[in-house]
């Protein structure tokens, strides 16, 4: 089992082991709902909740059901049901509680389901040894920081919407490029922690 505290695992997956700006996992629905703060912040409370709820959930089944059976190989299998279950929960919640955020994400909502960052984290928990703490913490800090990375992206994009950005740059080269930036900027938390 992994020794590294709960809490350092948490602000690591925040900042310095960014899922989406370390491991660029999760980049399709980042670079596409991040046009407006609102729509940003719908999609990363629903990709935070998902990611808590599956990592924490894919630990149990993976060290209670799997590892004793010996069934570890359709590991990732399992992770993909659990996955597509609670992004269908979220969907059927969000349609219902808020119809204008359903509308605003789209496609990109059920495609969480398939948002590589999510079932990464499963992966990332397995290969780590997390105990299941820590992959709770880990779930959660892996949703903060996509989180605070779409909001970022957003708000840098409602900003642009009101500068002159070169023509050759203008849309997703200059999001793709911001992109760069924002990531080596989270780098420099690395000082700070970096636990794997």
């Amino acid at each position: 089992m992994n020794s590294t505290p709960a809490l350092n695992i948490f602000v690591a997956s925040i900042l310095t082991n960014n899922i989406l700006l370390a491991s660029f996992l999760g980049m399709c629905s980042f670079l596409v709902c991040s046009n407006s703060i609102e729509t940003a912040a719908g999609l990363g409370t629903a990709v935070t909740f998902v990611l808590v709820s599956t990592t924490t959930l894919n630990y149990l089944i993976y060290h209670c059901v799997l590892v004793p059976l010996g069934l570890e190989v359709l590991a990732f299998i399992i992770f993909i049901a659990v996955i597509a279950a609670f992004v269908q929960f979220v969907e059927m919640f969000v349609e219902r509680f808020s119809p204008a955020l359903y509308y605003a994400l789209g496609i990109f909502l059920p495609l969480i389901t398939v948002n590589c960052a999510i079932l990464g984290a499963s992966l990332f928990m397995v290969l780590r040894e997390y105990t299941l703490v820590q992959s709770a913490a880990f779930g959660l800090g892996a949703g903060l920081g996509w989180t605070l990375a779409i909001l970022i992206m957003a708000g840098l994009r409602q900003k642009m919407g009101y500068s002159n950005v070169p023509e050759p740059l203008r849309g997703t080269g200059v999001v793709m490029l911001i992109t760069g930036v924002l990531a080596m900027t989270f780098m420099g938390f690395a000082g700070m922690m970096n636990i794997q």
